[in-house]
């Protein structure tokens, strides 16, 4: 067993909330070996394909731990821990409290006047069906940046 692995005791709570293994054909990896897996790369933050190997194929521990994910089973592991620690009276709810700390986004997160929504260069107009033309850009209406603009006044011959 690594350091930081599920002890005896704590698998045997852990155990009956997890879901029962088989279905369909194949072998299972052991529950154990797999949740060690997941909770090593969440103390860690190692990819899953740097798992060490004592956990097994870290694609059966990715998948399982995505399986578990949506299931309910991470939240049902949770809950259980929760309760155990409650009955067992280790939690003192009386100093449990929640973090009301906010974090500020970025200007262009919330959608300033700085931030303005491009128009794509080629492709659809935003919101139909209708093709992009060259000429449908955001620019198309300007004049050319690169000339300078003739005046009536200064060249009357032009008119």
């Amino acid at each position: 067993m690594g350091r930081g692995d599920v002890t005896d005791r704590e698998w045997s709570l852990l155990e009956p909330h997890l879901p029962s293994p088989g279905g369909r054909g194949g072998w299972w990896s052991d529950h154990r070996i797999v949740l060690n897996g997941g909770l090593f790369r969440a103390r860690t933050g190692v990819p899953w394909r740097d798992l060490p190997e004592r956990h097994g194929s870290w694609k059966t521990v990715c998948e399982r731990h995505r399986r578990w994910s949506v299931d309910g089973a991470w939240d049902r592991l949770l809950q259980a821990a929760w309760a155990d620690a409650d009955l067992a009276g280790r939690i003192d709810w009386g100093t449990v409290g929640f973090d009301s700390a906010c974090c500020r986004a970025h200007q262009h997160t919330a959608g300033s006047r700085e931030a303005k929504p491009r128009l794509p260069k080629r492709g659809r107009h935003p919101g139909t069906t209708a093709p992009m033309r060259d000429s449908d850009g955001p620019g198309a209406a300007r004049p050319p940046r690169s000339t300078v603009p003739v005046k009536a006044a200064a060249t009357p011959w032009l008119y």
